[in-house]
């Protein structure tokens, strides 16, 4: 048993507790003052365990994000992870934490708070072999559920300091997949303006907006091409005033997830330079990426050493892409070597079942840890 493995399973009873405390606090992504109190409970068991420094990023809307800093040197290795979750206040008076079988439950177990965890105990680690070579941080964000509004431009600060990013969001899968491409995110409006009319009166002095939208919904729905990995979904349509009135007006949202910055600049034009289709109708589109793709080439050599450091644990790690999106597609979209899904083996992410699999969370711990350690150790 190498000895950082060793280490982490003899503080897996001391992570497990702090896991059922913070699983059984509520932190709705909305609710800063929730997400607040959790995030003041992490910070005092960092002190505890390691004793690095905590540089507070305060916020008016969300929960405080925090900045959990350990050793000195000019690199520096970021982890990334978040503590909101979808789950809305009473959630967890209603499903607290429990152990059954080998599987633990909760709300926001599984995306992402045991991953959180798993982070704070692989630093624990890998300080209590050696004093590291880098700067060692470990990212709180506090709104990563509505897309990091906030806490994106912190991220990214980070990451361009950084030699490596460590995503910490669930794998993939029974096996525990890590993930080393993701999808990027487009989100779009679309208001159409026709003219309105009486439709017994003078029905046909009218431009129905709603046949528009039609036209529109089936264009864009179109788009999609699923060779190219790049989906367009209408997922918002609604318009008109009465069932008696040619509609004047009509909207939809749109998703766009693709996985190339080349794909997402293609589609981006072709929606927002969309054309109506009846006369006398107006289109007014609006939106662009909210979160760049994270491509494959981001990951190449840090997955390589996750599955030489798994093998050497007794374990196989295997790859995947994903159609969602996390924080690290925007650390990759920097450049930054990003490798993803370093946290929680289970299943259930925004579900009631929820669960991360008790005898893979040291496993991971220590995937992890190793994983730091070779970025932080002196060079020769």
């Amino acid at each position: 048993m190498s000895k950082l493995l060793e280490f982490v399973t003899g503080q897996q009873d001391a992570l497990l507790r702090d896991l059922e405390q913070l699983v059984n606090m509520d932190t709705p992504t909305g609710s800063k003052q929730l997400v607040d109190q959790a995030i003041q409970v992490v910070v005092a068991r960092f002190q505890e365990l390691i004793g690095g420094r905590a540089q507070w990023i305060p916020q008016e809307k969300y929960g405080d994000q925090v900045k959990l800093q350990y050793g000195e040197g000019t690199g520096q290795i970021l982890l990334v992870t978040h503590i909101d979750t979808v789950w809305p206040e009473g959630e967890t008076a209603k499903r607290p934490f429990r152990k059954e079988g080998q599987r633990l439950y909760g709300p926001g177990i599984f995306d992402m708070k045991c991953g959180l965890l798993q982070g704070l105990y692989a630093m624990h680690a890998v300080i209590s072999q050696s004093a590291p070579a880098k700067n060692i941080v470990l990212f709180i964000n506090t709104d990563e559920e509505v897309g990091s509004p906030s806490s994106r431009r912190w991220i990214e600060e980070e990451a361009v300091k950084s030699d490596a990013v460590f995503v910490l969001e669930p794998a993939l899968g029974a096996s525990g997949k890590l993930k080393t491409s993701r999808k990027g995110v487009g989100r779009f409006a679309l208001e159409i303006e026709g003219v309105s009319a009486h439709s017994g009166i003078n029905h046909n002095e009218g431009v129905n907006a709603l046949e528009e939208l039609a036209h529109q919904i089936l264009y864009l729905q179109g788009l999609t091409d699923y060779g190219k990995g790049s989906t367009v979904n209408v997922g918002i349509a609604a318009g008109g005033t009465a069932v008696n009135v040619v509609s004047g007006q009509a909207r939809a949202e749109l998703d766009l997830r693709i996985e190339s910055m080349e794909e997402a600049e293609r589609l981006s034009d072709l929606i927002l330079n969309a054309s109506p289709v009846l006369k006398h109708t107006k289109l007014n589109v609006r939106g662009g990426i909210v979160r760049p793709p994270m491509e494959q080439v981001m990951s190449r050599d840090l997955f390589a050493s996750a599955q030489a450091i798994a093998s050497e644990l007794g374990f196989s790690l295997e790859e995947t892409s994903t159609g969602g999106a996390s924080d690290g597609n925007f650390t990759a979209a920097l450049n930054i070597p990003t490798l993803d899904g370093l946290g929680a083996v289970g299943h259930g992410a925004h579900a009631l079942d929820e669960y991360v699999e008790l005898d893979s969370i040291a496993l991971r711990c220590a995937l992890l840890a190793h994983l730091i350690q070779q970025q932080v150790k002196p060079s020769n």
